[in-house]
């Protein structure tokens, strides 16, 4: 008699989707990110199957946040069937692994659109200045 996956037996796990997402180490106020392989469900509880690769949000000396990423086995845990995250998925854009996500364009929209307001403000401040003098 075989028993059930809840029972522990481990079956359930063997044929679990998988999922790519981003796991947070480093320390407060400069955080740090492996991409991993994780089960798609139970994430605390279950270890990481394998980290594809890292992700430093924090702009270095040159303004550049670095990213490494394994494309080999990002590509064979994809042909497995392993779900992408939303962050994970922006990144893979943003690298050209993937098409570039709409997230992306928008963040960079309104990037732009707050770059032009303060410009448009600055001048405004430089007219005032020199009409009152």
């Amino acid at each position: 008699m075989s028993l059930p996956p809840a029972s522990g037996t481990g079956r359930y796990f063997a044929r679990a989707a998988k999922s790519i997402r981003l796991i947070r180490h480093g320390c407060t106020n400069r955080p740090f990110f492996h991409i991993s392989v994780t089960h798609r469900r139970r994430v605390n509880t279950q270890p990481v199957i394998e980290q594809l690769g890292s992700f430093d949000p924090m702009a270095n000396v040159n303004n550049e946040k670095l990213v490494a990423l394994n494309l080999e086995r990002i590509k064979f845990w994809l042909g497995q069937g392993a779900h992408v995250s939303k962050p994970v998925a922006e990144l893979f854009g943003l690298s050209g692994f993937f098409p570039i996500h709409p997230r992306s364009y928008m963040v960079a929209w309104r990037n732009r659109r707050t770059e032009r307001e303060n410009l448009a403000k600055q001048e405004a401040e430089k007219s005032t200045e020199t009409a009152s003098q």
